[in-house]
């Protein structure tokens, strides 16, 4: 057999204003190039020290399970489910665009009895529907998302919700893959149970790890199961092992990729979370006036607005793909389209950490203008 014919690689710098991946800064994209050493090297345990430190500055914790799992966030969305739950248990996933719809069916898939709370894409999840679910039923895990990427929904009163699912005797987990790094994620003063996130939306790393925290409750659920956790790669008591001592085999650790996301996750200290929220922010809101200017209203409601993701309606006057083609191949930007209930209605747009910039905000917005005018 003959070997394909191939090129050398010829990436273009492309400005990633979508909802993920976001632009990853030059000090990262060199970290992650530095020599590969063995996961097991001496020199590599301080590393993954130093990520599981700055996870819980970045998550806002003190939990000793705090980890990056190997793989995208849809591996930390599955960690977060498949360790707590045993085959019948009563699980409740509040539902209001895409992401929680995967959140229900891999609660399925566990073999678990799944409930939902559904409101439509767009709008957010009222504390009080939870309420009357748990007054009604007894359930051993409640799961929300935070920002909702599909719509740009920032889900309000996740302490409250936390609270409810508490009181009645219920573990409650978050998803923050769009949301960690970007706007407040206060896991430890929430009373978080389980929360995950992953590396390329705000805080700028190349896709490929899903940061995790673990609370007290919920490890002690994961130590009285009575049945073997139904993914073996994604087994958490079995990552630990790894992560913390004795540091004995369980996978190969990709290597560099973390050391990318500990660059990452360096850089979010250095700028301190505050000022990195202050910034998404402002950028948002530049955004948001521009698209106003440009005669856009916008599918959420301000309240309720994520600054890391900005859905505005497309215009009558325009065709959805001829403007995200025109600015991918005149302007080289990405943004994305929706999908669902919303596709060919919104526009996906990402401010998400490195990507979120002054800069980056006027370039969009003038070469929207142009293309608009087309």
């Amino acid at each position: 057999m003959k070997a394909p014919k191939t090129k050398a690689l010829n990436i273009p710098q492309r400005v990633l204003l979508g909802p993920g991946p976001s632009m990853v800064p030059s000090r990262v994209m060199s970290a992650m190039t530095a020599p590969t050493i063995g996961h097991l090297d001496p020199v590599f345990l301080p590393i993954i020290a130093d990520v599981q430190d700055l996870l819980r500055y970045t998550f806002q914790t003190k939990n000793r399970l705090t980890i990056p799992i190997s793989g995208t966030g849809s591996a930390g969305m599955e960690a977060s489910l498949c360790n707590f739950i045993e085959p019948g248990d009563e699980v409740l996933i509040g539902i209001n665009g895409y992401f929680g719809e995967r959140l229900y069916e891999m609660v399925k898939r566990y073999g678990a009895n799944a409930d939902r709370i559904d409101r439509p894409w767009g709008e957010i999840l009222p504390a009080a529907d939870f309420e009357a679910a748990l007054s009604k039923k007894k359930y051993k895990l409640l799961a929300v998302v935070h920002v909702e990427t599909s719509t740009g929904v920032h889900q309000p009163d996740i302490a409250s919700i936390a609270e409810i699912a508490h009181r009645h005797g219920a573990l409650f987990v978050l998803d923050t893959v769009a949301s960690l790094g970007g706007v407040p994620v206060k896991v430890d003063e929430w009373d978080l149970d389980v929360v995950y996130s992953g590396s390329q939306k705000c805080l700028s790393s190349p896709p490929g790890l899903a940061p995790i925290t673990i609370g007290p409750r919920a490890e002690k659920v994961l130590e009285e199961r009575t049945t073997p956790v139904a993914n073996w790669y994604l087994d958490l008591k079995s990552l630990l092992t790894y992560w913390g001592e004795p540091h004995s085999y369980h996978h190969t650790a990709p290597v560099n990729s973390i050391f990318a996301l500990r660059e990452a996750l360096r850089v979010v200290a250095e700028e301190g979370l505050e000022d990195r929220f202050t910034r998404h922010r402002d950028n948002a809101e530049l955004l948001w006036a521009g698209l106003g200017s440009l005669g856009m209203d916008l599918l959420i409601p301000e309240e309720f607005r994520s600054p890391t993701l900005t859905t505005p309606l497309i215009p009558d006057t325009v065709e959805d793909m001829d403007v995200r083609r025109h600015l991918l191949e005149e302007h080289n930007i990405e943004i994305a389209g929706g999908f669902g209930p919303l596709g060919g209605k919104v526009w996906r747009i990402g401010l998400m950490g490195h990507s979120s910039s002054e800069q980056n905000v006027k370039l969009l917005l003038s070469a929207l203008g142009e293309v608009i005018k087309i």
